[in-house]
């Protein structure tokens, strides 16, 4: 059996929960072919890559899949690519707010996901569930997320393929934006598992 990094963020912004995490957790031990190995990960520009890296070491997976926050969108949306630049618009978990800077200084401007994400959207999508292909990932800590794995994992002797996926706010949230179910959300993730 193939094993399967899949990582969730923690709250931030003054959220008490993430359906990013949520989600992640719901998910069984395996799914099709993988075995899942599930990390949290800290809204921290600095922390998230570190916590990622460690778990990286730690399992050795044969492909990785993070999951973010996307409060204002209203589907699933696996991202095209990440960006190497940092544009927070709010603090970080640690209060820093770093603007215009590089994550990988003197590295790539544009790094592609490895993983099917036009896949993993059609199966999405098949099952009646909101789901688009995003090309931003945002420039805050999930795009920093993103871009750090996929700039790692290229340099890698044995490179793994990895992707970063977006979910929507769940209704307890309790946000004036668009909402997906925590349990639709959790199908979404099974169905983009399967697709890979």
């Amino acid at each position: 059996m193939k094993r399967l990094l899949i990582t969730g963020f923690a709250p931030f912004g003054g959220d008490k929960i993430n359906p990013a995490w949520q989600a992640v957790q719901a998910l069984p031990e395996t799914v099709g072919q993988w075995e899942l190995v599930k990390r949290e990960v800290p809204v921290t520009f600095r922390g998230a890559p570190a916590a990622l890296f460690e778990a990286l070491d730690a399992c050795e997976p044969d492909a990785v899949l993070m999951i973010g926050l996307a409060a204002s969108r209203g589907a699933v949306t696996p991202e095209r690519q990440g960006v190497n630049e940092i544009v927070a618009r709010i603090p970080d978990n640690e209060g820093n707010q770093p603007q215009n800077e590089p994550i990988v200084p003197g590295g790539p401007e544009i790094l592609c996901s490895t993983l099917p994400v036009e896949d993993m959207a059609e199966a999405i999508a098949a099952l009646g569930i909101p789901a688009r292909l995003s090309d931003s990932a945002g420039r805050y800590v999930c795009n920093t997320l993103l871009y750090s794995a996929l700039y790692r994992l290229e340099q890698s002797d044995d490179p793994v393929p990895a992707a970063f996926i977006h979910v929507p706010a769940t209704p307890e949230m309790g946000l004036d934006v668009p909402t997906l179910p925590l349990e639709e959300i959790i199908q979404a993730l099974t169905a983009a598992i399967l697709a890979i």
